[in-house]
């Protein structure tokens, strides 16, 4: 029985519903719900919901006029992107010289995803429209009450109110996050980028190309392949370290400033909040100045010795120690700053769940003659990889999309030598997203950006999935009161 209502529940389960209701609506239903399949209000009209017939015959009607106005323009384009180049030519008329009517690739491409959204939309409420008019249909031969245009908006203030909250999010989640989500996905299909720029020139579909490219370990694209393993390694160990050192860090020095031994606890908690008030972009700045090659800490190690010393023990080859701007150096940095920037944020987090650690659990177990590294480790970890573990896996998909730590402290300090990485456009202090931004915005490979965009998507969709489940699986609760 549990298995047959979690299928239910599922969204083919539901999809399923929805269509055998669809069907059932349209065998069963008189000729007004039948004639809805053409005139959208008649199934109202005929049930004397006047207004409600009018506004779904108008948006029957703007959506008609839409796809012979609008999007029938770019939709036949679609499956070419445009075959007309821009060219200027000399009018006789004027005497001047104009641009013919040529295409426009990225137009094309973003107009026809709008429409085929539209059309999606369209084909929901058509589908529930008769679905509706048969829902009306049932209510009247019942001799049911059918709520009047006045009582329907009334109740989108009562029973129906979590409709009226959730239209606004709902319609922002889908302009402002699905249908760019969708360029990005096909934007990946095709070759945009600087070669094949619109409107001066087209571009086109060229399949899994770019994954191939990507992920190639050979031939004329090998600089990629090479680049993306590199990069994505140094993303993922990014994002191990830069998570669970602010993480552990934060809890430890919360512990440390809680504990009765710790003279004017308020005072070290103040200070560590007021360097939260700082933005972080001024810090990172202050600290890439700091430690870049003429900085003031180069400085100081130049004056005691310690420059001089590294080079002739043969760790650096240069007149300052590359903080920022040789590899390895440039990632021990990053990690160490990160630590000193994110700390304080998990102490705060971190001190509020422990302030609600259950006393009697503390007690029990020093009764029982526990350490305190034992306690540490049996009781307060525990709760707080329970209580803030979803917080936990939040930070790591953050850090992976990290750009401003990254690029605030490397941007004009940290240049790569490596060939093979500067012909792909990329440097071994890389994210995928500095990566990805760096190839939009100074090298106009839009096709390569989004290429990675899908990999970070998936990368940070499979790890969230995954690392979700396994956090609420079962009741663990009950273990904590």
């Amino acid at each position: 029985m549990g298995k047959a209502k979690g299928q239910a529940g599922s969204f083919p389960g539901a999809a399923g519903g929805f269509f055998k209701e669809f069907g059932t609506s349209l065998a069963k239903g008189d000729i007004f719900v039948k004639l809805s399949l053409i005139w959208m209000g008649a199934g109202y009209c005929r049930r004397k919901q006047f207004v409600k017939s009018i506004l779904i015959t108008l948006f029957e009607i703007a959506v008609i006029v839409f796809t012979f106005g609008f999007a029938m323009d770019y939709v036949p384009k679609f499956g070419t992107l445009g075959t007309v180049q821009q060219e200027s030519v000399f009018n006789m008329m004027t005497m001047k010289n104009e641009f013919n009517d040529y295409d426009h690739s990225f137009m094309i491409l973003l107009f026809s995803l709008a429409s085929f959204v539209v059309w999606a939309i369209f084909a929901v409420v058509y589908l529930y429209n008769i679905i509706n008019s048969y829902k009306l249909q049932k209510m009247e031969e019942e001799g049911k009450h059918i709520k009047t245009f006045r009582e329907d908006l009334i109740s989108f203030f009562n029973e129906k109110f979590h409709i009226t909250l959730l239209a606004l999010p709902v319609s922002g989640v889908v302009i402002f996050t699905l249908v760019p989500l969708l360029v990005l996905i096909l934007v990946a299909f095709t070759n945009y980028d600087q070669q094949h720029m619109p409107p001066s020139a087209l571009f086109t579909w060229v399949g899994f190309r770019n994954f191939r490219d990507l992920f190639s370990s050979g031939g004329l694209t090998v600089t990629f392949g090479y680049a993306f393993v590199r990069v994505l390694a140094w993303t993922l160990v990014w994002a191990v370290f830069a998570t669970f050192t602010t993480y552990i860090g934060g809890i430890l020095l919360s512990i440390l400033i809680n504990d009765k031994k710790t003279k004017f606890p308020r005072m070290w908690r103040t200070l560590f909040i007021i360097t939260i008030a700082v933005p972080q972009f001024v810090s990172l700045l202050l600290v890439r100045n700091f430690f870049a090659n003429s900085g003031i800490v180069n400085t100081f190690c130049a004056n005691i010795g310690l420059t001089g010393w590294l080079r002739d023990m043969g760790l650096i080859g240069t007149s300052y120690i590359p903080f920022l701007s040789a590899p390895g150096w440039a990632h021990v940095m990053i990690i160490l700053i990160n630590i000193w920037v994110g700390v304080p944020y998990q102490m705060l987090i971190a001190t509020g769940v422990l302030m609600n650690i259950p006393t009697e659990q503390l007690e029990s177990a020093r009764i029982d003659g526990a350490t305190p590294r034992q306690i540490f480790w049996k009781i307060t970890m525990p709760y707080m990889l329970f209580i803030t573990g979803p917080a936990l896996v939040t930070d790591f998909v953050k850090n992976i999309n990290n750009f401003n730590v990254i690029y605030l402290l490397t941007a004009n300090v940290f240049v790569t030598t490596n060939q093979a990485m500067a012909n792909s456009q990329a440097k071994e202090v890389d994210l995928l997203v500095t990566w990805l931004y760096t190839l939009t915005q100074d090298y106009y490979n839009y096709k390569m950006a989004s290429t990675i965009g899908i990999v970070v998507f998936i990368i940070c969709a499979v790890f969230t999935l995954i690392s979700f489940n396994r956090f609420i699986k079962g009741d663990r609760e009950e273990a904590y009161r």
